[in-house]
């Protein structure tokens, strides 16, 4: 007796950024049948206007703060460099674009069919895509929500792009701002005065609390604060903006306490909203929150066969948590088995310099859950690379139980922490205990040996 052959799983993935395209790859991997709807090109707002873009001028202001310190490494007569920020721009729109061709040429390699449109639902199992002027009708067994957020703009705010303007605007400006009001001082915000400091700008700081990165650890936040203020950077604490007027060749920023801070520009650095309008969510049995999507563990929405990831469901809005979502609901879509993401063990960095990194369990969320922890914790002033190189800020510091000895997390904070805290993360993913770092042998004289030292 013949036996019929099973249909592969029809996987529509609404949204191309970094969840809609891992997911895409890794179900069209495990056999599924994948149409990829994207507005624009591959990659999302991480590749096009965040992430990447940001790394991107993150690279070129360290140059500029190298240059700036060379003298200290015995180079002489070296005169302070300009920044051609069109030749920067040109340089990102190279990156953005090298990457979303790379993607576009990896999807279609496995036979994805990729829509240059976007994407709605008209039922539970019925979607359009626009293209063109034109609707191409989609049917579906399962889907995927994936299309992201965008910098969220006050009501007392006007983003004209070029005196007023959120971060989707920095990477074309024709020249570095004379003076710049940043408006928020979480990750992005903090990226962006290291940022433009470092091209030459004057830059005044808005800090609605009494530090900087309110979520973090306080001593995080003051070996940043000391950076910043070391370079000349304004700090305002404890106010938050109101207001903002265009006032001739420059901005006016009002603030809640009657302060008025003048500056030739200013950014908008204040949190994002999702992108979850104008879907068809309803129509096809999927709720929101507050726009963000509604998510289980396994990413599944209100309506089980249709998943979401990545920053339209607000869980922790990182590239790499939206891959690890993408790839994890993939396999779960197609039935393999698979874990819930743990977010407790997500590696997180800030590019400032000094750069800031951690993983698992801080000690500031320990000591707020009264939870008893053994820190350990070596400045980069005692490391030789450091010294040799002249980057002596900041320090490891390393989170372990008391009585197992098990690594539970760390913060990193000075020079290539994004990079070194790998090691941490993969120790605190492993449950690796503090005596198996010890006994590490790393090379010498490299960054890594402060985290061993840090474990001791």
């Amino acid at each position: 007796m013949a036996t019929s052959e099973v249909s592969p799983i029809r996987f529509l993935v609404i949204g191309g950024g970094p969840a809609g395209t891992t997911a895409s790859s890794s179900a069209a991997a495990l056999g599924a049948e994948v149409t990829l709807v994207e507005e624009q090109v591959l990659g999302g707002a991480a590749h096009l206007r965040d992430c990447i873009p940001s790394k991107a001028m993150v690279a070129t202001s360290i140059r500029m703060q190298a240059i700036r310190n060379a003298h200290d490494l015995g180079i002489a007569e070296i005169s302070f460099p300009g920044v051609r920020l069109k030749k920067l721009s040109e340089r990102i729109d190279m990156i953005t674009d090298r990457l979303s061709r790379k993607e576009t040429e990896l999807l279609g390699s496995q036979g994805i069919n990729i829509l240059a449109g976007r994407g709605r639902f008209t039922g539970p199992n019925r979607a359009v895509a626009s293209l063109n002027g034109r609707e191409v009708e989609i049917e579906f067994d399962k889907a995927l929500i994936s299309t992201g957020s965008r910098p969220w703009v006050p009501d007392w705010a006007e983003v004209d792009g070029e005196r007023v303007f959120t971060t989707r605007h920095v990477y074309h400006l024709p020249s570095p701002p004379e003076h710049l009001v940043v408006i928020g001082s979480g990750v992005t915000g903090v990226e962006m005065v290291h940022i433009f400091e470092s091209l030459g700008s004057r830059v005044t700081l808005l800090v609605s609390r009494q530090h900087v990165l309110p979520h973090r650890d306080s001593e995080v936040a003051s070996a940043l604060e000391e950076d910043f203020l070391a370079r000349g950077v304004s700090l305002l604490k404890g106010t938050r903006a109101v207001g903002i007027d265009r006032n001739g060749n420059g901005v006016r920023v009002h603030t809640d306490d009657g302060r008025i801070v003048d500056g030739t520009h200013a950014l908008l650095a204040v949190g994002a909203v999702p992108l979850s309008e104008g879907l068809g969510l309803e129509k096809a049995g999927v709720e929101t929150d507050g726009g963000f999507v509604v998510v289980d563990e396994f990413q599944r929405t209100t309506a089980p066969h249709i998943y979401a990831a990545g920053d339209v469901t607000g869980q922790m809005l990182l590239s790499s948590v939206a891959i690890a979502q993408g790839r994890k609901l993939a396999r779960h879509m197609t039935g393999r088995p698979e874990t819930a993401l743990d977010y407790s063990k997500v590696a997180q960095a800030i590019f400032t310099e000094p750069e800031i990194a951690s993983v698992g369990l801080e000690e500031a969320d320990a000591a707020a859950e009264g939870r008893k922890v053994r820190i350990t914790k070596v400045p980069f002033a005692a490391n030789p690379r450091s010294i040799i190189h002249g980057n002596t800020q900041g320090f490891a510091k390393v989170v372990s139980d008391p009585a197992t000895r098990v690594v539970l997390g760390g913060t990193i904070v000075g020079h290539r922490a994004s990079e070194l805290i790998g090691i941490l993360a993969l120790a605190t993913q492993a449950q690796v205990k503090v005596n198996t770092l010890v006994e590490t042998l790393m090379v010498h004289p490299t960054l890594s040996e402060s985290i061993v030292d840090a474990s001791s």
